[in-house]
């Protein structure tokens, strides 16, 4: 079965990656809470959520040897009131012929809303244990916590937790226009709004108003804050926000970005897929005008 992704959001807390999207099929838990009974597998090749070729669920109890040790899976809640795991398969590692690869970051996956947000949550923990393995303070090797997702220092005795950054993306408007930019690494022709990470001694609004005129060159006014999503590639969380253009004549900053422009409502560019806030934010601005984006 192939799901296709809803065409509007009412809220951006209801967007894909947010918690709200597994709340009816996923409890998550800390590793130590594994029951040690069988149950699904998440199996994540980089972006790419590994499934059998003959069903739209995740692989139950055992999976294709070829693909790793089951040993070491990551116990990360329940799905569908059975206990999950987690395992990374490595880039190198050819998969069997039945087995499927969904890159998540497709535009349409085919993916249930909560199947796809499971797998961007695993994304995030993945990132978490790769990038854990050592304390920043004296490189000793790290341990779990019980009954939490940090990790002691065998060493220092230093605590560490999963580290999720901060980001802003803005929409701003002027008149009837919207400041649309993009970046080389996109699809061709692809436009999107103006992002960047919180820096030190910065409060999101602050944030706003500085990567705007890093990155574009203009001033805003009536900075106000919209809702946020989940991003976990690897480990974002985005604030979304709206504002008024001000003053300034656009000066793009080629070291970020490739182009930008103002697009009238009615002319816009090709945008960015519906599963992310910056796509709900040119939609909630687009939908008073009475016109539907494509």
């Amino acid at each position: 079965m192939s799901y296709k992704l809803p065409e509007s959001y009412a809220s951006c807390e209801l967007l894909p990656f947010n918690r709200t999207a597994l709340e009816t099929d996923f409890e998550l838990q800390t590793p130590s809470q594994d029951p040690g009974v069988s149950g699904y597998w998440l199996l994540l090749q980089g972006t790419r959520l590994l499934l059998l070729n003959d069903s739209a669920e995740l692989p139950h109890d055992r999976f294709p040897a070829e693909l790793g040790d089951p040993q070491q899976g990551i116990y990360i809640g329940c799905w569908k009131n059975e206990p999950c795991r987690l395992l990374g398969i490595s880039l190198k590692t050819e998969l069997p012929p039945q087995v499927r690869s969904i890159n998540i970051l497709d535009k349409e996956p085919g993916l249930s809303l909560s199947l796809l947000s499971l797998a961007g949550l695993g994304n995030a923990v993945l990132h978490w244990e790769k990038t854990s393995r050592f304390c920043d303070n004296c490189a000793g090797s790290m341990v779990r916590i019980s009954g939490e997702w940090g990790k002691g220092c065998s060493a220092c005795e230093a605590l560490h937790y999963p580290r999720i950054h901060p980001c802003i993306i803005v929409l701003v408007r002027r008149d009837n226009q919207l400041l649309l930019v993009r970046q080389p690494s996109w699809p061709a022709g692809r436009y999107s709004l103006v992002a960047g990470f919180v820096e030190f001694g910065e409060n999101l609004e602050q944030t706003v108003a500085r990567e705007l005129y890093e990155e574009t060159g203009i001033r805003v006014t009536n900075i106000r804050y919209q809702g946020s999503q989940s991003w976990p590639f690897p480990s974002q969380l985005m604030t979304g926000f709206t504002a008024d253009y001000s003053s300034g004549e656009l000066n793009i900053q080629k070291e970020e970005l490739e182009a930008g422009d103002w697009f009238t409502i009615d002319n816009l560019p090709e945008l960015p897929p519906k599963r992310s806030i910056a796509r709900w934010l040119i939609d909630m601005a687009v939908a008073p005008a009475g016109k539907p984006v494509e």
